[in-house]
């Protein structure tokens, strides 16, 4: 049986380089303002499509500032976007586009965290997981720019949702997701249960589709780092059902 890990920084590894980067994407869907089915202005977190290329959009410009907007303009706005998508993914307020742009200094491990829901991996890290066989890895160049000649370069792993979290994890006086903007109101468990039934099967990392701030690889994944020797991630098993 496949065992899945969820996956956070090891702040332990990642703590003995001196570097950091401060970045963000080219393209944003705008936040919602007043849903009118649950009321909430909200935007979402971990909803990020690297490698989707709004250039040619003639709106473009309407993608570059992040700010709230009405129910219907958000709608009309994430259908441009929709056929650059990858198919089937839900595109939530603030859902982000294109390649991280932005500044680094110092030295950056291997792999690099912003918070835990965004993972950046360097071009000789990201070629030794292909060589290893692991599926699914579509890395984006990340747009950083250093002060030092020659710096290494940095890939952000596009990460679709999919699967979700077991219906026993979560309380059973929760709401259910808005049927308008599909807000689920929800914190993360503190005890997550993957829903096995859901989970995908061509892929060996991805992001949780109910909860996708959860970033999520599996038992060939994590053999893989370890064999790599590699320093930056933290492995917590996690229950099916």
């Amino acid at each position: 049986m496949t065992r899945y890990y969820w996956l956070v920084e090891d702040t332990a590894a990642t703590a003995r380089y001196n570097g950091d980067f401060n970045a963000t994407h080219r393209w944003k869907l705008p936040g919602l303002s007043a849903c009118p089915g649950c009321g909430a202005t909200w935007a979402s977190v971990g909803h990020h499509y690297p490698a989707v290329d709004l250039s040619a959009l003639p709106e473009q410009q309407s993608f570059l500032k992040a700010r709230p907007e009405p129910f219907s303009e958000y709608m009309r706005l994430r259908e441009l976007v929709r056929p650059l998508a990858p198919p089937h993914v839900q595109l939530p307020p603030g859902t982000r586009f294109g390649p991280l742009e932005g500044t680094a200094r110092g030295e950056l491990g291997a792999v690099t965290w912003q918070g835990n829901s965004l993972v950046l991996l360097r071009r000789d890290t990201l070629e030794q997981f292909h060589a290893e066989g692991v599926r699914g890895l579509l890395g984006s160049r990340a747009l950083l720019r250093f002060r030092q000649k020659s710096p290494p370069e940095f890939f952000e792993l596009q990460l679709e949702p999919h699967g979700r979290l077991h219906a026993a994890c979560i309380p059973d006086d929760a709401f259910p997701p808005c049927g308008p903007c599909g807000r689920l109101d929800l914190s993360r468990p503190e005890e997550p249960v993957l829903d096995a039934a859901s989970l995908p099967r061509d892929r060996d990392m991805f992001r949780v589709g109910n909860f996708a701030t959860m970033i999520v690889g599996t038992g060939h994944f994590r053999e893989a780092a370890l064999r790599l020797g590699l320093e930056g991630i933290r492995f917590r098993e996690l229950p099916l059902r």
